[in-house]
């Protein structure tokens, strides 16, 4: 749970409910309740919150601490450092942004804060690297493996962050979404794969481009597209609700649609707008 506090005093009696709930029942009145752990962390211009980590007692790294991340993410750099590969380590024939897979975090090290076993995936990540060459060096993300193992409150006046630690596990949640995608793929029911005309656009995006959304390169007369009036040079932001970020999510969301109306947005001459195309069966 995270909370947003105001002052020292409101930091501290919450941290005194939080530990009174932490105590098990039928403790002894001798036994001395859990201290939370305190640790310092810094706020980037674009509100990312960061803190400095060592990965199997090497670093420190900075790395960004983002509650809404699933999995825990660090580079090749510090991988490679930290020595998270272990003897049986192959490299992927095909590594996209040179991802060389899942690993095991010996000891992930936060402050005076320890986890251990900890599921990351070694990847040197797009938009990471774009914040690192834009706010001096980011190595990867804290997510959800690590911060599910604590109680934790953030103080954003004194920027620091309290742990408390809990007997939760969490869930290897890369495997879960690894299934989840596999289980989707291997039903093909759910989805309905239009041809590219029934929309009627050409997209592309660059490597180096790190805006939200895609380019469209090209319109194609007399398609539901250009009955909308979409333009070649709009940002296609979404489609028919789901984000395209790259063309990769760009094709993905065209799989899911269905004959009949569908709301896409752009983005024309820095104002976003909101266009409706009329889809037909048929191929």
């Amino acid at each position: 749970m995270v909370s947003r506090l105001t002052s020292s005093g409101c930091l501290r009696s919450r941290l005194a409910v939080l530990i009174a709930l932490l105590a098990p029942v039928g403790l002894c009145a001798q036994e001395e309740p859990v201290k939370p752990m305190r640790v310092p962390f810094d706020v980037l211009k674009t509100q990312h919150i960061v803190i400095n980590v060592k990965v199997n007692g090497k670093g420190p790294y900075r790395l960004i601490f983002d509650t809404g991340a699933p999995v825990t993410l660090i580079n090749n750099k510090v991988a490679k450092e930290a020595d998270v590969f272990g003897k049986d380590f192959k490299r992927p024939a095909f590594a996209l942004f040179g991802a060389l897979g899942q690993v095991k975090i010996k000891t992930l090290t936060v402050g005076d804060v320890t986890a251990e076993n900890i599921p990351a995936m070694v990847m040197d990540h797009p938009t990471v690297d774009a914040i690192s060459n834009a706010f001096g060096p980011i190595e990867g993300i804290v997510g959800f493996s690590f911060f599910a193992r604590y109680k934790m409150t953030l103080d954003y006046q004194a920027k620091e962050m309290t742990f408390v630690p809990t007997k939760f596990e969490p869930p290897d949640m890369l495997d879960s979404i690894t299934k989840s995608i596999m289980a989707g793929r291997n039903n093909p029911k759910k989805k309905i794969l239009a041809p590219g005309g029934l929309i009627g656009i050409k997209v592309k995006k660059e490597a180096d481009d790190m805006d939200a959304g895609v380019t469209i390169q090209d319109v194609f007369a007399g398609s539901p597209a250009a009955a909308a009036e979409l333009k070649t040079g709009d940002r296609l932001l979404t489609l028919d609700g789901r984000w395209t970020d790259s063309v990769l999510e760009c094709y993905e969301a065209a799989t899911m649609v269905r004959p009949g109306e569908i709301r896409v947005v752009i983005k024309r001459d820095g104002k976003e707008l909101t266009r409706t195309l009329k889809i037909q069966p048929g191929l």
